[in-house]
């Protein structure tokens, strides 16, 4: 069965692909509750920051089946879990800092999160989306000290 596109430029490959899901056989199929909120974070924080970079942006990661977010060490309370995540990488001409502030900017969102790099641009970027009525709005930065993340509030 061939599945839909999650939104105009998110494959359901794309959003439910895994390296460690494939090489440990973790099924990460997603349920249609899932699919819903993938649906939601791709259309109202996914979409409207590909209109702004004007080029593609790389999905590191989307949705996480339970096994898979415990395979890869991932947060217990993780929204990917949910399909109300999104990692994201700048393959183009705006840096991963240009993206994130549109987002901090001009998007509503439950988390963002500046994801380890440096002071001048994150290695990627993870945002969450809940509803409009839910979000936080919250602003993060991670960095690794001390064999542990430590997240930071940024705003």
């Amino acid at each position: 069965m061939k599945k839909k596109k999650i939104s105009k430029h998110i494959s359901y490959t794309e959003a439910t692909r895994s390296a460690t899901a494939k090489k440990l056989k973790i099924d990460n199929t997603p349920t249609d509750e899932h699919l819903k909120n993938m649906e939601l974070v791709a259309e109202t924080v996914f979409e409207p920051l590909r209109e702004f970079a004007g080029h593609p942006i790389g999905v590191n990661s989307f949705y996480r089946s339970p096994d898979l977010n415990v395979a890869i060490n991932g947060s217990r309370t993780s929204s990917h879990k949910i399909g109300a995540a999104i990692d994201l990488n700048s393959l183009g001409k705006k840096s991963n800092k240009e993206l994130f502030d549109f987002i901090m900017e001009n998007l509503t969102f439950d988390q963002l999160i500046w994801e380890f790099g440096n002071d001048y641009n994150p290695k990627w970027i993870h945002v969450s989306y809940i509803s409009e009525e839910d979000n936080r709005n919250e602003v993060l930065k991670v960095k690794f000290n001390s064999n542990h993340n430590t997240y930071y509030k940024i705003k």
